[in-house]
């Protein structure tokens, strides 16, 4: 992994992320956006695994479902965008002719 895609990964998922995690996780997965995503998949299940929402009656409320809705609007940002190591994938968008042969009339 190369500086850029390291700062790429560190400006997506923030700069407190363990850069040596990150390496790791690329070698085995082979992408940026493949790392990006399953950390913050990660982060998604924690939060979701506990409660969202707890309250102690007059002493204090603890809501994590907006954090859980950034994640999922942060996920839906980095699936959309390209990373530094992309490749441009073939779409098969070329040009293609067909040569159209008349057909005997009566």
């Amino acid at each position: 992994m190369n500086s850029d895609v390291l700062r790429w990964l560190l400006a997506q998922l923030g700069p407190d992320t363990d850069p040596a995690d990150l390496t790791q996780r690329y070698a085995r997965l082979g992408s940026a956006h493949d790392v990006a995503l399953e950390v913050l998949n990660e982060r998604i299940a924690s939060l979701v695994a506990e409660p969202l929402k707890v309250t102690v009656n007059g002493v204090a409320t603890i809501d994590h479902t907006a954090n859980v809705a950034a994640l999922e609007r942060r996920y839906a940002q980095v699936a959309a965008a390209n990373a530094p190591d992309a490749t441009p994938k073939d779409d098969g968008g070329g040009v293609v002719a067909w040569e159209l042969l008349t057909r005997p009339r009566r």
